[in-house]
């Protein structure tokens, strides 16, 4: 079939032709923009039966085209009532069939099946990192700082302070955001005390607290709870 008017797919793999092209194919002597309103007048609805598109300004005001689905196209070359309008409308009868054969059918299936797969190993690809790094944390006998926990687990608005501030209420945590005794004998977590001289030689006393892979699951199990999730 010989290209009366060139034929695009939009991000639906549907069928759309410009208005431009169009325009200038069934030569209508009125302007484009005066024209396509006119046409838009026998209710056609954007993003429907059509998109509007700006082109790059030169400038001045930018060009608008709009992409056509073929139903809009037809009806509207059917407007016309001349040699050029039907012509017109048979080429896109003709393309209809075409989009519509089996083979065509299941090219778009395999086109789409192939995108789908395409983008699963590209998000695999991304969460790989973090899904060793919480991996390495929860199979080796390390542990982290409670500090860092709210990163590693990636729970969606749940930054530092609002961790230590659920774990507090659930008294978890004490109010020097030091874990009670209960929590630590299960295995959770771990308490370091640093000591460290200050420059007019007293003593000073710092505590870090350490979270297991146990305490990690324990952890979110809480929040989720917590969250309502």
């Amino acid at each position: 079939m010989n290209e009366l008017i060139r034929v695009q797919t939009n991000d639906r793999q549907e069928p759309v032709i410009s208005g431009r092209d169009l325009h200038e194919f069934l030569e209508v002597s009125t302007k484009y923009p005066d024209w396509i309103k006119r046409m838009m007048e026998y209710g056609f609805t954007e993003e429907i039966d059509f998109i509007s598109i700006l082109g790059e300004s030169t400038g001045g005001r930018p060009s608008e085209d709009h992409a056509l689905k073929l139903d809009m196209a037809k009806e509207i070359s059917m407007i016309q009532r001349n040699d050029k309008g039907k012509e017109a409308r048979q080429y896109f009868i003709q393309v209809e069939k075409e989009y519509n054969s089996p083979e065509r059918i299941m090219a778009r299936a395999l086109r789409i099946a192939d995108e789908t797969i395409n983008n699963y190993k590209m998000l695999t690809a991304e969460m790989k990192p973090k899904a060793d790094f919480f991996d390495a944390v929860a199979d080796s006998k390390s542990a982290i700082e409670l500090g860092t926990a709210a990163n590693v687990l990636e729970i969606k608005g749940m930054g530092r302070n609002k961790l230590f501030r659920i774990l507090r209420e659930k008294k978890i945590l004490k109010e020097n955001n030091e874990p009670y005794r209960e929590y630590v004998d299960r295995g959770y977590f771990r308490v370091l005390e640093q000591k460290f001289s200050k420059p007019d030689g007293s003593t000073h006393i710092n505590i870090k607290t350490l979270v297991y892979q146990k305490g990690l699951d324990f952890i979110r199990k809480t929040i989720a709870k917590e969250e309502g999730q």
